[in-house]
């Protein structure tokens, strides 16, 4: 494949459009924009020839068509709910008046423009019309739940005149139909490279909480790119701010919100709906154009436990969000968590895999032809069906290039995620960002809570669990140390309220019998209630107000106190304690360290 480097500058600060450097798109090109935002598709749209577009979703066609600067560009939609007889009608008003033809179609609804064609006997492929398949790299990303994006292929190759055009194009293609094409790279003569604040942590929910905390006073809005909806709900939850949520997804998506009781869900991007936070899925990461009169902060988050699909690649994926926002961005941040489980497989090692898998494909089919018996090869025929390789395999049991592409893909970007060295690396080597790194390592994380959501796991193995998990945390002294154990307690509140009264070797010599535990529970509340009184007597015995005591003192005392009446406590005892039996102010001496200034007392 030869290549062809166009530069691209600022002028009076301003990235140089495309049609300013490269008129017209030349055909048989894979057009490389290196960056986003320049006007590949409106050079498109404007160009002075029949087009039709290719755009990888529903809401970035919906977007160029809102768009006011295509008001006179005479564009047709094609998606869903838009029929063959009315785009044969826009043809023909079209030829009539003399007009361009702009149509902007999914891969999905491709079809029924081909339809239209076909009914007005006009061949696409030599009878002047360009073909642009924008944002090429979702055909490798979406194929395998998008089994129609790459219907239109085989035509798009018979056109005379055609291109596909991407910022972050892959790197090899298994389509050998590319080889002919000529990619034209746009060089950037000046510093397009972005900073990018990296989280790396085994807790994506509390380090999204302690970054949105931190963005409290910023009141510039925040967009989360989290791809799964069940994720984005659950965080919205466990985070408070579904009153201050958008969730921009899929129209299944969108019903499947709403029947949860969340209104402001929405299947297509418009400022109006714009909340503090707004929530977008995969389909939002390509080709959409966001234009706020602000510059917004923008968070991806990935969570390896709760989807594959949420490991968002620095190279296609990372760069794409960022490229949303057309007037900019202020801060751009990854949460991201790791799972070592992902196997460690070089480039090499993961397309000798499909070759190898290929082999034993068609070693099964050999075996098949030249067995001896019609059962020999019936069974040999149902192996070969079974075999891993028909992944690969389109309708006419064909080797479809794209999903082999994306098997290479998701296997390369699944390496990439098994520790933090290796994300790291991958953001530093696609050269679009200047990256910042900071490691947030938690008591209680996301592979802990994996083991507690497991739907694989037994309760009684769920609450071992949990269990083992209390006592890694110990006495919650710190804010976030309490975080982690109402996580717990949301997900079992039976067992961590036992754990809190009897302790774990009760529970374990009630061999987590629900019903002893219960019972267990009962009296031990009847015991709490019965020294309580006595409690408060013996605390203000050896406390008295208007006295200063040391932290170290008043938790050793407190915890004496409590062991002498065999209280157990449903919250780690701390030198805090105290501030529920007095009213007290916090002091730090420079003799006796931190302490309190004990005024009077709660309770005579």
């Amino acid at each position: 494949m030869k290549e062809k480097k166009v530069t691209i500058s600022k002028v009076n600060g301003k990235v140089q459009h495309l049609s300013d450097i490269y008129p017209v798109i030349e055909t048989n090109t894979i057009l490389n924009k290196t960056i986003t935002g320049i006007g590949a598709t409106y050079s498109e749209i404007k160009a002075p020839r029949n087009s039709i577009i290719i755009e990888p979703s529903k809401p970035v066609i919906n977007g160029k068509s809102q768009d006011p600067k295509h008001k006179e560009d005479n564009l047709l939609e094609v998606v869903e709910r838009v029929y063959t007889d009315e785009i044969v009608k826009y043809i023909e008003t079209c030829i009539r008046q003399g007009k361009r033809i702009k149509i902007l179609t999914t891969p999905e609804s491709f079809r029924k423009v081909l339809d239209a064609f076909e009914i007005l006997d006009i061949d696409i492929r030599f009878d002047g019309y360009f073909l642009l398949f924008d944002e090429i790299q979702k055909s490798v990303k979406d194929c395998d739940y998008r089994s129609d994006i790459t219907l239109p292929m085989d035509l798009f190759f018979e056109c005379k005149d055609k291109a596909v055009v991407s910022a972050t194009p892959p790197t090899q293609y298994a389509d050998p139909r590319f080889n002919d094409f000529q990619m034209v790279k746009l060089v950037p003569d000046y510093d397009y490279q972005m900073d990018l604040q990296l989280y790396t942590t085994n807790n994506v929910l509390q380090s999204t909480r302690e970054l949105l905390e931190s963005l409290v006073s910023d009141e510039r809005p925040v967009f989360l790119f989290v791809n799964s909806t069940d994720m984005i709900f659950s965080l919205m939850k466990q985070l408070g701010v579904m009153d201050e949520s958008s969730v921009f997804c899929s129209d299944q998506s969108v019903n499947k919100l709403r029947g949860l009781k969340f209104r402001k869900a929405y299947e297509n991007w418009e400022v109006k709906r714009m909340e503090r936070y707004n929530w977008m899925t995969s389909r939002f990461y390509s080709a959409l154009d966001i234009e706020l009169p602000e510059v917004p902060n923008v968070v991806m988050l990935t969570d390896c436990f709760t989807a594959e699909y949420t490991m968002i690649d620095p190279y296609m994926d990372g760069v794409q969000i960022v490229g949303r926002f057309r007037n900019g961005v202020n801060k751009i941040y990854h949460i991201s968590n790791f799972d070592y489980r992902n196997p460690i497989k070089s480039y090499e090692e993961i397309v000798q895999s499909v070759r190898s898998m290929k082999h034993a494909y068609e070693w099964v089919g050999t075996a098949s032809d030249s067995a001896p018996t019609v059962s020999d090869r019936v069974a040999f025929r149902e192996l070969q069906e079974s075999a891993p390789f028909t992944r690969f395999l389109d309708e006419n049991n064909r080797i479809d290039p794209y999903k082999v592409d994306n098997y290479i893909d998701a296997e390369t970007v699944k390496v990439t995620y098994n520790n933090y060295v290796s994300l790291l690396r991958a953001y530093q080597e696609c050269g679009y960002f200047n990256v910042t790194h900071t490691p947030k390592p938690y008591k209680y994380g996301d592979y802990e809570r994996l083991k507690i959501d497991s739907k694989a796991a037994s309760i009684r193995e769920k609450r071992k669990e949990i269990v083992a998990q209390l006592e890694q945390l110990g006495d919650c002294e710190t804010e976030l140390e309490c975080q982690f154990k109402r996580d717990l307690d949301f997900a079992d509140h039976m067992i961590v309220e036992a754990y809190d009264l009897i302790g774990k070797a009760e529970i374990e010599r009630l061999n987590y019998s629900v019903t002893k535990i219960r019972e267990a529970v009962i009296l031990k509340k009847h015991q709490i209630t019965a020294h309580a009184t006595d409690a408060i007597q013996l605390i203000n015995t050896f406390f008295h107000p208007q006295q200063w005591y040391s932290a170290k003192t008043i938790k050793e005392k407190i915890k004496e106190i409590f062991a002498e009446l065999s209280i157990p406590t449903t919250k780690a005892v701390t030198s805090h304690t105290i501030k529920e039996y007095f009213e007290a102010r916090e002091i730090t001496k420079r003799i006796g360290g931190r302490g309190y200034f004990l005024i009077a007392p709660k309770f005579t």
